[in-house]
């Protein structure tokens, strides 16, 4: 009997057992379903299935001409689907399909692609990788051949879209375009104006199959909104001379660096922003940094806002006289000098020509020493100690040396006076030149100049006046003696051009700096050459600053000899142009005055018609009427035609070609031609000289 009741108690135990493990377990599988159902169903979903972001297409930059300067270009990856494909479809073309595949990509034989598709077909594979970062020519070619044009439902043809950052123009503007980086701080334009030109990105829902990869599921596309476009007030062909104006220089005499303004006196828009630096390693200049946001002490160029404060509070008249005293002029326990000693009694504009750093002083001296805060206030108001407001991230803070700063001493105003104890950047020195140049009137620089979203305007932004008088007509007028002065006899005779007039002020500054990680002090004999001037003197349309930092010991380092001549080339290409939009240009052919022409490129039976007509004797060489030519005259004024060629790779200049012609060419260059209107060709919105951009598309308009 014990031994029956203790199996049975035995049998009990386990049968208990057993139903309590299996209530346990319904309770487990109540718990998951009811309560941790959902996030667990959730998490299988997202093993199989996620959400993927379909970027936006970034916004372009145009100049106000029209002409593009930076633009995104889309590349394709392509997938194969082949098991959405009939099979007697799939085998019927399978050898067309390679043949056209190995054609348009030009990677692998034909047999290759027939191999790797029959494969991916008799495998299932629903997402055979097949090319990526195709361009959008050879996507139009792969989309049009048999079965991949049936599209994705029957012919398997997966395309996925991806953007990449181009700039026609390569190097020129570069720093100031700027550069979009996906998982960094974009800089310049690109960064300012980032959140506009991004656009907000669509996203899908792509399914994890067979072998790990992910097939977009249909009908999940969230469509992305495009960025706006950004309209700046770069002109293309005046940024171009400037550049190739400061690279000569700086080539020349090996400079560390050098930037070059090009502002419009009436509207302060910035035409031209050159930032050329030195690579140490290569010795080859590109943009490097944004140099003309890059603070220094000014050195003479500073001197205009000396005399405006001497003028505003009647002071002086610049026909009054100056003792230089030769040039040198203690200060308590320090001496002022010239850079040029001997100079003694002049008019204080000739003082202010010959760059008296000693009658300058002097003067400010005289005026300012009982109390410094006067001038420090009109410094103020000329708005020194602020940053510009230009619309480029990254400026930084001005400094001024203020009494009460423990940087100020008793001898810390004359040097003030001269462009030292002052911290500014070349667009504030531009900005102060060009206020003398529009009449007093100191304009805000900028360089957007309209936001636009598909072709239409949601922005436009105006010219805005930063300090609305900076003197009366009167103080005005005396300035503008001053700058005239510089270029007439004083320290930039040598720019002074026999066509029209320029004004402005040589500077050169001893500096000490960090460049490239390294400081410099004084004694490294690095020197800052400045001109900063604007033309025609008589009504201005341009103000242009010019920066050149030497090398160290460099054996030419003035202002006038450094970045006048970049002044003077720029000036005179302008000019002699159409690009200023002048009554009367610089003669190119034979003579000024408003007779005058400018020989600019055409062909050769243009050029030959145009001689004939005006007169001009001229040696034409027996070649091909529609060669690219322009006309060169010697120092006798002999005409002849000369051939214009162009690098190899280059965009040509289409300028009054017929329609048949530029199209021949543009598309035989790889370009894609987009053509309004009639007649033959007025503009085109790549310029001539940029390379080629294979796959990029050109619009030329015609008139």
């Amino acid at each position: 009997m014990n031994v029956k009741r203790d199996i049975r108690f035995r049998v009990y135990v386990s049968f208990l057992g057993i139903c309590l493990f299996g209530a346990a377990i319904i309770l487990k599988a109540a718990n998951i379903q009811l309560r941790e159902g959902k996030e667990l169903r959730q998490l299988a979903t997202d093993i199989h299935f996620r959400t993927r972001s379909i970027p936006a297409e970034r916004g372009n930059i145009y100049t106000e001409q029209g002409e593009l300067l930076c633009s995104s270009i889309p590349q394709f990856d392509i997938h194969l689907d082949p098991t959405v494909v009939r099979r007697d479809t799939f085998f019927k073309y399978l050898d067309t399909l390679s043949r056209g595949i190995s054609s348009i990509l030009g990677k692998e034989s034909p047999a290759y692609y027939k191999k790797e598709l029959a494969k991916a077909y008799a495998d299932s594979n629903h997402y055979f990788e097949l090319c990526k970062k195709i361009e959008y020519h050879e996507f139009l070619a792969l989309r049009d051949l048999p079965i991949f044009k049936l599209g994705k439902r029957k012919g398997g043809f997966i395309v996925e879209t991806k953007i990449k950052r181009i700039r026609p123009n390569e190097t020129l503007a570069a720093r100031t375009i700027g550069l979009w980086r996906e998982n960094a701080p974009s800089v310049g334009l690109e960064g300012t104006f980032d959140s506009l030109l991004r656009g907000v990105n669509g996203s899908m829902m792509v399914q994890k199959m067979t072998g790990g990869v992910y097939m977009p599921v249909e009908g999940t596309e969230l469509e992305p909104h495009n960025g706006f476009d950004i309209v700046t007030t770069i002109d293309l062909n005046i940024q171009n001379v400037a550049e190739s104006a400061m690279m000569s220089v700086l080539e020349k005499y090996q400079c560390l660096y050098g930037c070059v303004i090009v502002m419009e006196v009436k509207t302060g828009k910035i035409r031209a922003l050159v930032n050329l630096g030195r690579d140490s390693a290569s010795g080859n200049y590109f943009e490097k940094q944004n140099y003309a946001l890059t603070p220094a002490e000014p050195g003479s160029t500073f001197k205009v806002a000396t005399l405006l404060s001497l003028l505003n509070d009647g002071l002086i008249n610049v026909e009054d006289n100056v003792d230089c005293e030769g040039g040198a002029i203690r200060f308590g326990n320090r001496v002022m000098r010239d850079s040029h000693l001997g100079l003694h009694v002049l008019t204080i504009k000739d003082a202010y020509a010959h760059s008296s750093n000693a009658a300058m002083a002097k003067l400010a001296w005289n005026a300012y020493y009982k109390n410094p805060e006067k001038f420090i206030h009109h410094l103020e108001a000329l708005h020194i100690d602020k940053r510009t407001g230009i619309d480029i991230q990254g400026e930084p803070r001005p400094f001024l040396a203020k009494p009460g700063d423990k940087v100020w001493s008793n001898t810390s105003l004359p040097w003030l006076a001269t462009g030292y104890g002052v911290i500014i950047t070349p667009l504030r020195t531009a900005m102060l030149y060009n206020g003398v140049a529009n009449g007093g009137r100191m304009m805000k620089p900028y360089l957007v100049s309209a936001i636009r979203r598909y072709g239409r305007e949601t922005e436009h932004f105006e010219p805005e006046a930063e300090v609305e008088k900076m003197g009366d007509s009167s103080v005005i007028a005396q300035l503008k003696k001053c700058t005239a002065e510089v270029v007439i006899s004083g320290t930039g005779r040598a720019i002074r051009s026999p066509y029209y007039n320029i004004s402005g002020k040589t500077g050169t500054a001893q500096v000490a700096d960090r460049i490239e990680g390294k400081w410099y002090p004084y004694s490294a004999g690095i020197y800052q050459g400045s001109f900063v001037g604007y033309f025609p003197s008589e009504k201005p349309k341009y103000t242009i600053c010019v920066v050149v930092r030497t090398r160290p010991h460099a054996g030419t380092y003035y202002g006038g000899s450094l970045a006048a001549p970049v002044f003077r080339m720029i000036s005179d290409k302008i000019f002699a142009s159409d690009m200023g939009a002048w009554t009367a240009g610089i003669d190119s052919v034979v003579k000024k005055g408003d007779r005058s022409m400018a020989g600019k490129a055409a062909t050769a039976a243009v050029n030959q018609e145009l001689a004939q007509a005006l007169g001009i004797h001229a040696a034409f060489p027996k070649e091909n009427k529609r060669a690219l030519t322009r006309i060169s005259t010697d120092t006798n004024h002999r005409a002849e035609l000369l051939r214009q060629h162009l690098p190899a790779g280059s965009v040509p200049d289409l300028s009054g070609m017929s329609l048949r012609d530029a199209v021949y060419l543009l598309e035989h260059a790889g370009l894609v031609v987009d053509v309004q209107g009639r007649g033959v060709v007025k503009t085109q919105s790549i310029p001539p000289g940029s390379v080629i951009v294979k796959g990029a598309i050109i619009k030329i308009q015609l008139g």
